[in-house]
Order: C-alpha cells, then sequence, then structure tokens
C-alpha cells in the first residue's frame, strides 16, 4: 500500500508524463478532406494537410478545424418583393465548400452563417428586379445572378459558392388563383387555335383535292375528245378511201363493160343485138313514164316517137363498121 503514494510522488512518473502529454499535443493526424488551422503564439502561421504533422507543443496550436469537402446549406424560406410589387416566398439550397481554411477562420466569424445570410440577400435582390412573370420563366437567370454575385463576394472567406438552386417559389394565394384562372383561358385559347387550325387544314385539304378532281376529270375529258377526233379522223378516212376504192372499182367495171360492148357492137350479131336492146329500152321508159304518172299527156305521135327512136338507135348501130369492111 505505501508503493502507491511513492510512485505518485516519483519524479520520473511526472517526467514521463509530460513527456507523454507533450508529445500529444506536437505531433497531429489530419484525415483526408480536413484542414487544421495552427496559430503561433496567437497569430495564424499554417494550415496542416491530410497525414503526419508536427508543431511545437505549447508555442502552437490547432485553432480550427475544417471541413475541406463539398457543402449544402438550405437556405429557409423568406419573402421577396418583385419589381411589380408582388410579395413572393422563396426557398432555395446552396452548394459551397472551404478552399481556403485559414481565411475561412480569420476573414469571418461563422462562414456558414455567413454565406447563408448573403444567399438570403442576393436572393431578395434578384427577385426585386425582376417582375412575377419573369420571376417564373427565368429560374436559371436568377440561379446564375445569385451564383455570380456570392463566388464575388466569398472569395476573400476562402469559400467557393458551386452551385445555387431555387426549391419553389410561392405566390401569395389571389395570384396563384389569377394564374391558374390565366393558365385555364390560355389552355382553352390553343384548343380553340387548334380546332381553328384543323378545320382550316381539313378545308385546304377538301378544296385540294377537289381541284385535282377537276383538273384531272377535265384531263381526262380532254383525252377523250383527242381520241374521239383521232378515231372520227382514222374513219373519215377509211370511209374516203373505201368510197375511192369503190368509185375506181366501179369506173373499172364500166369501163369493162363498155369495153365488152364496143368489142361485140362491131360485129353484124352485136349491131343487131345493140339495136334491140336499144328498141327494148326506149319501150320501157316510156312504160315507166306512163306507170308513174295516172295521165299522161302526148301530141298524139306516141308511136311515131318509139318508132323514131328505134331507128335512131338503129342509126347509131349502123354507123359502126364491122373490122375488114365496107360501110
Amino acid at each position: 500500500m505505501d508503493t502507491i503514494p511513492e510512485l505518485i510522488s516519483s519524479p520520473l512518473l511526472w517526467i514521463a508524463l509530460v513527456v507523454v502529454y507533450t508529445l500529444k499535443q506536437g505531433i497531429h493526424f489530419v484525415p483526408q478532406n480536413r484542414g487544421y488551422v495552427i496559430y503561433t503564439l496567437g497569430k495564424y502561421d499554417k494550415t496542416l494537410s491530410a497525414g503526419l504533422n508536427f508543431i511545437v507543443p505549447f508555442i502552437q496550436k490547432v485553432a480550427a478545424d475544417r471541413d475541406l469537402k463539398e457543402q449544402t446549406l438550405d437556405i429557409s424560406s423568406q419573402s421577396a418583393i418583385t419589381k411589380d410589387n408582388i410579395t413572393l416566398t422563396i426557398d432555395g439550397i446552396l452548394f459551397m465548400k472551404v478552399t481556403d481554411a485559414g481565411a475561412a477562420t480569420n476573414n469571418v466569424n461563422d462562414y456558414k452563417v455567413a454565406v447563408t445570410q448573403l444567399a438570403m440577400t442576393t436572393m431578395r435582390n434578384a427577385i426585386g428586379s425582376m417582375e412575377l412573370d419573369e420571376c417564373f420563366q427565368s429560374r436559371d437567370m436568377i440561379n446564375a445572378n445569385i451564383l455570380r454575385s456570392m463566388t464575388e463576394a466569398t472569395a476573400p472567406w476562402g469559400v467557393m459558392v458551386t452551385r445555387y438552386e431555387i426549391k419553389d417559389i410561392t405566390p401569395p394565394q389571389s395570384i396563384r388563383e389569377d394564374m391558374e384562372k390565366q393558365m385555364t383561358a390560355e389552355r382553352e385559347k390553343r384548343s380553340v387555335i387548334l380546332t381553328a387550325e384543323g378545320v382550316k387544314t381539313a378545308a385546304i385539304t377538301e378544296a385540294e383535292g377537289l381541284k385535282r378532281a377537276r383538273v384531272l376529270d377535265a384531263e381526262a375529258a380532254k383525252a377523250e375528245q383527242v381520241l374521239a377526233a383521232e378515231a372520227s379522223r382514222e374513219s373519215q378516212i377509211l370511209n374516203a378511201t373505201g368510197k375511192a376504192e369503190a368509185i375506181r372499182l366501179v369506173a373499172e367495171a364500166d369501163a369493162t363493160a363498155l369495153a365488152t360492148v364496143g368489142s361485140a357492137a362491131v360485129t353484124a350479131e352485136g349491131r343487131s343485138a345493140v339495136t334491140l336492146t336499144l328498141a327494148q329500152d326506149a319501150i320501157a321508159a316510156h312504160q315507166a313514164i306512163a306507170a308513174d304518172s295516172t295521165v299522161v299527156l302526148t301530141d298524139g305521135n306516141t308511136g311515131e316517137n318509139i318508132a323514131n327512136t328505134v331507128a335512131q338507135a338503129i342509126a347509131v348501130s349502123s354507123s359502126l363498121k364491122l373490122p375488114g369492111l365496107d360501110a
């Protein structure tokens, strides 16, 4: 029991404890993506990077431990007034990372609070320079403006804002009702326009079809007329050719008959036959005249006329000479 008080009162034990504590204060294992801010006698000296690091105990100390990974900050809902005096409730989210642990410790008291407040102020300024419709239609432009302004402002703090996004824009209830009515009216307007355009397109298509049909009908009629004209022309040519051929054949037949009659008429028997034929034809002609009329007017010399006709026929036949004979 006496050994414990003796051990506690031993100078070697206290020296060993002091040495261990001193070593612990001078050796630091820095994790990945962390930054230890080192002060020397109360003044910023350096930032320890990841790995094994040594500092001078009691003279140097770790003043801050900064997270160097990208962080997200939720920007709570806040009111902002647009250029046309409409109050909107807006919330967003911000992405940032510490690029300089020493600046984030020495140049700003609490960089997260400072960045959050700056984001809220910048967002109100951006909304105040735009009208209500622009706020809903230009979210990307608002985000870009806020990001650009915050990047410039946070550079001295050793903080880089990588992205800013507006999560929601909430207008007052009365404005929401008006917007819903406007959207309903716009949808009805688009529906009416689309219906009208459909009717117009259908009418144009139908008119084009009718026009095309009439053109095709006219072309068909024209082609039919051309074919009919060609057929008529061909028919007339064939008829004329047939008539010409018939006339030629009749003429040839008459010429052959006359040649045959002429050849027979130069003989004694032929002259007798011609005389008989002429007499018969004359008598038949007078009979035909008498048959066509109910009353026949004569000068009383009908028989004499017939005899004269027969005599004339005999004289004509007698004027023909037989070949090789004198008259």
